[in-house]
């Protein structure tokens, strides 16, 4: 993802109670409001408060953040949970450095990642809370990566060339050198409420067992009920999905909110049906390029944009398995952004609609979330990270997930 892949939240924003989220909401915008589509919430789960991800490209850790904090304040109960995203990005980057050297430059190296990234940072490093490492270093209130993953991207290309004919050992402590110098030093220990944590035992003491975790997919270049590595650049770590039917993909995803479970979420949004105005359906007009921050980028600028996206598509197209698979195989259908859903809302025709957080600040007309159409999901998701009980049994045996 230059979201994702698997496989993003203002940093300023650091009260993090648990808040609604759907239009309506007593904090909405009233001149955002006028003559737009309305939705009522048909079950909606407790999450965060919308970040922004600002001119980076860590949807992927913006969004697999939230669904950790909503599983923690599940689980947990507590509700002002706010995680470091940017603790997650330096290890993230520390580890692909690294592995991008073993494989002498054979990797994809940039700011992308997937969901997958997240979980293997949280089990192997631990996880801080974004007040001990705000990482934001370098001047600006935003995430501003670009010269970053640049300074970044010149050092391990030159170290993988391996001048020396054989590496130093201090080649590493350079690449944390960088990262400290942007992001800020990782903490060995701090304190929360007069306790003091380290990573690893502040991870423990909120309960984050990164093993209750699973990507599902749904693919037919993969036999079904097996798992299989998702051929997409930024999957650098080569993590696997379940790959299931696309009906069975979204009945999981239809039980997951039912029984109060959120979901990662990784799509294609470089669709002109996924509007800049906060809602996404299939029917798609030409794709707009755009530059800048990591919305723009996907959306185009409002000046740029030729179609309002529109809960009354009567017309959507019924979404079939062999339509995915050739978007993928076709690579119209590409690796982009990860979101968080933790919702079902219907239109004013009682048309249902997932309700999407995304990572761009209060971006749209409603306040940073999105409403995305059952048949948006069924063609655009590239997989999704949910709980293992938030599948039903039927389908937890037929992968053999216990």
């Amino acid at each position: 993802m230059k979201f994702y892949r698997f496989v993003a939240a203002s940093l300023l924003v650091l009260g993090m109670a648990s808040v609604s989220l759907h239009a309506g909401n007593k904090d909405e915008k009233p001149e955002k409001k006028k003559n737009i589509p309305q939705f009522t919430a048909i079950k909606e789960i407790p999450v965060t408060s919308v970040k922004d991800q600002h001119r980076s490209g860590t949807c992927w850790c913006f969004s697999a953040l939230s669904f950790v904090e909503s599983e923690i304040m599940r689980e947990k109960g507590i509700s002002d949970v706010d995680l470091s995203e940017m603790f997650v990005v330096s290890k993230s980057y520390h580890d692909r450095g690294i592995k991008y050297v073993r494989l002498d430059g054979h990797l994809n190296f940039g700011a992308g990642s997937s969901f997958g990234d997240v979980f293997h940072v949280i089990k192997d490093y631990g996880i801080v809370p974004q007040d001990v490492m705000p990482g934001l270093n370098y001047g600006t209130e935003k995430p501003e990566h670009f010269e970053m993953d640049a300074a970044l991207k010149g050092y391990v290309e030159n170290i993988a060339k391996n001048p020396n004919k054989t590496l130093t050992t201090a080649w590493a402590n350079g690449l944390d050198g960088i990262l400290e110098a942007y992001l800020g030093e990782i903490p060995a220990e701090f304190t929360v409420d007069g306790v003091s944590y380290t990573p690893e035992s502040y991870r423990d003491y909120l309960g984050i067992n990164t093993d209750d975790y699973v990507s599902l997919t749904s693919f037919t270049h993969h036999p079904f009920y097996s798992q299989f590595v998702i051929e997409v650049c930024d999957n650098w770590r080569w993590d696997t999905s379940y790959n299931l039917p696309l009906d069975e993909l979204m009945e999981v995803m239809y039980n997951a909110i039912e029984n109060g479970y959120t979901i990662a979420w990784a799509s294609d949004v470089s669709e002109a049906g996924f509007s800049r105005d906060g809602i996404a359906t299939v029917p798609a007009v030409e794709k707009k390029d755009a530059s800048g921050s990591d919305k723009e980028r996907w959306t185009g600028k409002a000046e740029d944009k030729v179609q309002k996206g529109k809960s009354e598509s009567d017309d959507e197209p019924e979404i079939t398995q062999e339509m995915r698979q050739d978007g993928y195989d076709r690579k119209t259908t590409t690796d982009d952004h990860g979101m968080h859903i933790y919702g079902i809302a219907e239109d004013k025709d009682g048309k249902k609609f997932f309700m999407v957080k995304n990572s761009w600040g209060d971006a749209g007309n409603y306040d940073g979330i999105w409403y995305v159409s059952d048949a948006f999901v069924r063609y655009k998701t590239m997989n999704i990270v949910v709980n293992k009980k938030a599948i039903p049994e039927e389908i937890r045996v037929k992968l053999g997930i216990e």
